[in-house]
């Protein structure tokens, strides 16, 4: 049964497909348009109730939540395409725990600069400057956490790319290239050596082909 990944135009489905290509998973996507709210609609409320994108269809199989998904898929096909959670179950806790850093620490901070730098101006609602000086802040000074942590290692969990370095992609880009944040990165010698490492992985590569950002 093929996998349907809902919105793969936007970053939080991106993660998900990106994971799919990892792990030799065959799907296919459907298109919705979070700028006309389709993602509010009520068909697409039967499968998202929270009218958040992604979800995923494999059969009568639904999911929803992209890290959820990854760690699904991540181990239901654990021995096909890349290991994404690694070898052992202390590579697990680490993979784990990074994936929650990236979450709860990286991911709240980079949100907000994509909502105030990016999206508001396209909806026509105003910026916050405040907000957008708090949140890069706080993204420096989780920066700085995995500059000490990428000295040590070559990938967050580890010497092995995994689910914890595959999530950081969708937003990260945005940082890189449309928000023109990249010095962010660049002045942190190994978180920089590690994006251009994730950022160059066939997968990510292939989606940013197949599927535009809507901004």
């Amino acid at each position: 049964m093929v996998v349907k990944v809902y919105g793969p135009d936007y970053a939080c489905p991106k993660r998900v497909i990106v994971g799919l290509i990892e792990k030799e998973i065959e799907f296919e996507t459907v298109h919705i348009d979070g700028f006309k709210l389709e993602h509010k609609e009520p068909e697409y409320l039967k499968l998202q109730p929270f009218g958040l994108l992604p979800v995923i269809q494999d059969g009568d199989y639904v999911l929803y939540e992209s890290r959820a998904i990854l760690r699904y898929y991540a181990e239901k096909y654990k021995n096909q395409g890349t290991d994404l959670l690694g070898k052992t179950i202390e590579d697990r806790g680490l993979v784990e725990q990074w994936l929650d850093v990236e979450a709860h620490n990286f991911n709240p901070p980079i949100f907000n600069l994509v909502m105030h730098i990016l999206v508001s101006p396209l909806m026509g609602l105003p910026s916050d400057p405040k907000v957008i000086e708090e949140s890069e802040e706080k993204l420096i000074k989780v920066l700085d956490i995995y500059e000490q942590r990428l000295s040590k290692t070559k990938y967050l969990a580890g010497d092995f790319f995994s689910l914890a370095d595959l999530s950081h992609l969708p937003f990260t880009h945005y940082l890189m290239n449309q928000m023109k944040k990249e010095y962010m990165v660049r002045e942190r010698k190994h978180v920089s050596a590690w994006w251009d490492d994730i950022s160059n992985r066939p997968s990510w590569q292939k989606v940013l082909q197949l599927y535009k950002y809507p901004m």
